[in-house]
């Protein structure tokens, strides 16, 4: 069976990464977009989700890339409607909201994917395996991109619940918590949020493995230029780094494997599989690690950000 797929929030994301994986990937069609600014080609449209599944739009599955802040009601409508549920990442703004939308999936029979893309990034599998056989003494994170490339115009993301520069920070706390075996617990963060702003734009912050390894992530979002996404580990037996978001692997310092970006194509094989078996794949760690930080945290005014 094919999965007929409607998608809501037809923004940069969505058109740069959704639309293309869902092309290239057996078992599923797009065959409905609910966006308030923007229409599908050749899809049936609506101005939004409440519309699409009123309608006769025929969708067996919906695929959220709104905001965060709107993520959970949108969710709980489209699970209600008994429809299986493509998360964007965060799958929400807090713990609790992904937390319920579980437990509703479950009363459902229906499926709950919250899709975080950069753990089907190429390399991370071959570094999970790698370090499964070793003992992790320290793990160093460098996570800077340019918010004004990756996020113009967009002011959601700097109000609460938009996350700031844990966008993409997400991203690489969702790779650690898969490479690495063991619980990983926050011990302090820096935040530094612009006086006019809700989000922080940078973020330092000290974490441990349960065994005590620490683990140092440095989050920016004001780089411009080549972008950064570095994972370093040292171990007992040599040292790993990832890059490239984890689609180049390193290890002690030799090129082991350097790959294209098939992320989302990944990930939406594996939603086809998941909804074939109805089955929930929803791991909230990285929305823990994030939510730890804003708890812990200092939170650091610093110089007034425009984009």
């Amino acid at each position: 069976m094919t999965i007929r797929a409607g998608l809501v929030g037809l923004g940069k994301i969505a058109r740069d990464q959704h639309l293309p994986a869902i092309a290239k990937t057996d078992g599923i069609d797009l065959i409905a977009v609910a966006s308030r600014n923007a229409r599908g080609d050749g899809v049936d449209n609506y101005p939004d989700l409440g519309a699409m599944l009123a309608g006769d739009s025929g969708v067996d599955a919906v695929i959220l890339c709104q905001p965060p802040q709107v993520r959970y009601a949108a969710a709980r409508q489209a699970l209600l409607a008994g429809k299986h549920v493509f998360l964007e990442k965060p799958p929400g703004a807090t713990v609790s909201e992904v937390d319920a939308l579980i437990a509703l999936a479950r009363r459902q029979g229906v499926t709950l994917y919250a899709s975080w893309h950069s753990r089907y990034a190429a390399a991370v599998a071959q570094a999970k395996a790698w370090i499964a056989q070793r003992k992790v003494e320290r793990i160093s994170i460098q996570w800077r991109e340019d918010v004004r490339h990756w996020h113009p115009g967009q002011p959601w993301i700097w109000e609460a619940g938009g996350f700031g520069v844990f966008d993409p920070g997400i991203n690489a706390l969702s790779i650690l918590t898969e490479i690495v075996p063991e619980p990983v617990t926050v011990l302090s963060a820096n935040l530094e949020v612009p006086v006019n702003k809700d989000a922080p734009i940078g973020a330092a912050i000290a974490m441990a493995t349960a065994s005590g390894a620490p683990i140092d992530a440095l989050f920016d979002w004001r780089q411009t230029g080549p972008q950064t996404w570095d994972i370093a580990v040292e171990t007992d037996n040599g040292s790993l780094l990832l890059s490239e978001g984890g689609n180049t692997l390193r290890l002690d310092g030799e090129i082991q494997m350097k790959a294209p970006d098939e992320e989302y194509p990944a990930m939406y094989r594996r939603f086809v599989d998941l909804v074939g078996d109805r089955a929930i794949d929803v791991d909230t760690a990285p929305l823990r690690l994030v939510a730890d930080a804003f708890l812990c945290g200092r939170h650091c005014p610093t110089t007034a950000f425009e984009d």
